[in-house]
């Protein structure tokens, strides 16, 4: 089901909408890591920390009857996009509002002249990874490693290269 919702630029007014919308992913990060340090105290705190390096005008929010319920930003470097965060509510989410908010950054990203368009889901999102790969997202350009060097709880599950790796 398609919800009828505007896709528009940032607006100053947004912020706490946003810093709302951040906590959220946060705290879904810190439920498929079990980890509930992730992001500090204050996790809302890093939009703001991310709006300040990225830049208002690099921000776009999906509204629903004057309800701010997606943030999606662009960080464009030479010929290549990335697109940090993309964020639909919870309670949103299957609505395609995120295939709204990736058609906006692809168009962003074409009328920037960026050669790619990337996105950094974590590892344990599987659900974000489906919708990324169902967006035509099916190219890897970088695999990040991680030594655990703490007591964190890994799944494995993942083959690469005819190696195993947890996530």
């Amino acid at each position: 089901m398609k919800l009828q919702c505007v896709i528009r630029k940032y607006q100053s007014e947004d912020r706490e909408h946003c810093r709302k919308l951040w906590k959220e992913l946060t705290e879904w990060h810190r439920e498929i890591y079990y980890d509930p340090t992730i992001g500090g105290e204050h996790p809302e705190d890093y939009f703001d920390e991310h709006l300040a390096k990225v830049g208002s005008d690099r921000f776009w929010v999906a509204v629903h009857d004057s309800e701010i319920v997606g943030l999606m930003g662009i960080i464009a470097e030479k010929e290549e996009a990335e697109i940090e965060p993309l964020i639909v509510s919870r309670s949103y989410r299957g609505k395609r509002l995120g295939e709204m908010l990736i058609k906006e950054a692809i168009s962003e990203a074409r009328r920037n002249g960026s050669r790619y368009l990337n996105i950094n889901p974590v590892a344990r999102n599987v659900q974000a990874i489906r919708f990324f790969h169902k967006q035509g997202f099916r190219n890897l350009g970088h695999i990040q490693l991680f030594l655990d060097l703490s007591s964190c709880t890994w799944k494995p599950g993942l083959k690469l290269h005819d190696r195993e790796f947890s996530f």
